[in-house]
Order: structure tokens, then sequence, then C-alpha cells
């Protein structure tokens, strides 16, 4: 079943496909399962995609495309000259889960406090980012962070 598109819809993508090129070809054998499942692939990976066909017929060109259109689920936008146009919203992309265990701390953003050595004024109000591998000293300093865990006893050797 084909995607009904308002016109408005149809006009914006339209208005979208005109820089794409044709990311799939149909050839003198016509409109083959193979060309069928290169299309699926495209519309999964870009969406909106245009499709050259090698065929003076526009009847045929013209059910080339209801054909797509009805077999993918996608919406017909445009047929003009031997270029198809069809559209099929992205699917949602799966993110990976990462255990928790493995990710490392992200930046963090604080606000930090300059006082005036005359009294009276404010404060002056400074926003600092601090990333993973730093902290923030009590001067409102970034600095890198101290190394932690146990050090190796070749490395405790050496720093003597």
């Amino acid at each position: 079943m084909q995607i009904e598109l308002t016109p408005a819809a149809r006009k914006i993508h339209r208005s979208n496909a005109h820089h794409l090129e044709p990311v799939v070809q149909i050839g003198s054998d016509g409109l083959t399962a193979a060309v069928t499942q290169e299309v699926e692939a495209a519309l999964k990976a870009h969406g909106l995609i245009k499709v050259r066909v090698f065929n003076d017929d526009r009847l045929q060109r013209d059910a080339y495309l209801q054909t797509l259109a009805a077999e993918l689920s996608a919406a017909p936008i445009q047929h003009i000259g031997k270029l198809l146009v069809l559209w099929r919203p992205l699917p949602p992309k799966e993110k990976a889960a990462a255990p928790d265990e493995e990710r490392k701390p992200g930046p963090r953003d604080y606000k930090v406090l300059k006082y005036s050595k005359k009294g009276g004024q404010r404060p002056e109000v400074k926003t600092v980012r601090v990333l993973g591998n730093q902290r923030l000293t009590q001067g409102g300093l970034v600095k890198r962070s101290r190394p932690s865990g146990p050090v190796s006893v070749k490395k405790a050797s050496q720093s003597r």
C-alpha cells in the first residue's frame, strides 16, 4: 500500500529531490526483483531517492512508479522525463546499548564566581566546561585529573 501525501508535502519532497542524483537504474530487463530490492535498500538508507528508467514508453515508466510505490509502501513524488522520485520515511535508527560501566563521564558545565578585590562589586560569573579527564580547582582553574588507581612497582621506583 503506497503512502498518500498532500500536494504541499509532495512539493517539499520535490524541491528536496531536485539536487539528488539517481541511485538506481532500471534497464532493458524492466522492473526485476533485483531492481526492487535495490530500491528498497536505497529507501531504507536515504528516504528520498531518484530512479532512472532507460525506456522510451511513458506509460511503462508510470506503471513502474506506481508498482514500486505500492510494493515498497512508498509515496510517488514525481515522474519527470526518465526520472522517478520516490519517498518513504526513514526508519528510526537503533542505538547500540553500551553497558554503563564502560561509559566515561562526559563534559560538565560549571559556573565559577570570581569575586572582586574591591568590596561592593558584583562577582564575575564565568561558565567553564570540564571534560571527563579534567577537574576544577578551588580557584576556578581547570586542570587534568590526578592519576587514579594503583601504580606499577616499576613506575613507583622511578618516581622516587
